[in-house]
This record gives structure tokens, sequence and C-alpha cells, in this order.
């Protein structure tokens, strides 16, 4: 059983920053793709980031490019998501995930490639 679990989340002002971590188990964690998405009520679950099996790829949404930063350290079998100068659009609720299939980079953005999910953790960003 793949377990994934958020923490980091909160209540910031604009400007401000928020480290966000997502600890995986049940899964060889180096072998697979991770990804950040992010969701709020009522909308599609938006692609944020997302960082290679190896940590040597990764890719950002555009509207968060510059700002925030995926990584992963394979040892504690953690993925992060360092998040700068924070907006009020980036209050949603923020899911890790982790790719069905290992050693596969393509397609990164797509919620589809992925086969589990962690329940989030809330950030939000306050004018």
């Amino acid at each position: 059983q793949v377990t994934l679990v958020e923490s980091g989340g909160g209540l910031v002002q604009a400007g401000g920053s928020l480290r966000l971590s997502c600890v995986a188990s049940g899964r060889t964690f180096n072998s697979y793709g991770m990804g950040w998405f992010r969701q709020t009520p009522g909308a599609e679950r938006e692609f944020v980031a997302a960082i290679s099996w190896s940590g040597g790829g990764t890719d950002y949404a555009d509207s968060v490019k510059g700002r925030f930063t995926i990584s992963r350290d394979n040892a504690k079998n953690t993925l992060y998501l360092q998040m700068n100068n924070l907006k009020p659009d980036d209050t949603a609720k923020y899911h890790c995930a982790i790719r069905g299939t290992p050693l596969q980079t393509f397609d990164s953005r797509s919620s589809a490639r992925y086969g589990y999910w962690g329940q989030g953790t809330q950030v939000t960003v306050s004018s």
C-alpha cells in the first residue's frame, strides 16, 4: 500500500514563503517521478510542478516558474515544494502524487500519469 502524507501548509501573507513536504511509503521511492498539484473548490486539479525519479529533471507551471522549487531527498523518501513570493492566487489545497509507472518522465503535467495521491495540505495566502 502506497501512502503519501503532505505537511507544511498554512496561512501566510502575500510575498511570504512556505515549504511543503510529502513523505512517501510503500514504494521504491527513487524509481518514480513525482509531482505537486493544487485544487480549489469547484475547480479542476491544476499541475504545479514535477520532478523525475533521480531529481535531475523538473518542470513547472508557468504561473509558479521562478517562485516555486520542487526537490526530493530519496534517502528520506521525501518530496518538497519551496514556495516563495506567494500570491493570493496560490491559495489552494496542495497534493503530492507519485507516478504509476517507474522510470517514466513523459507527460508529467497530466494527473492521469500519477497512480497515488496524498490527502493534501491547505495553503492560504492573504493579500
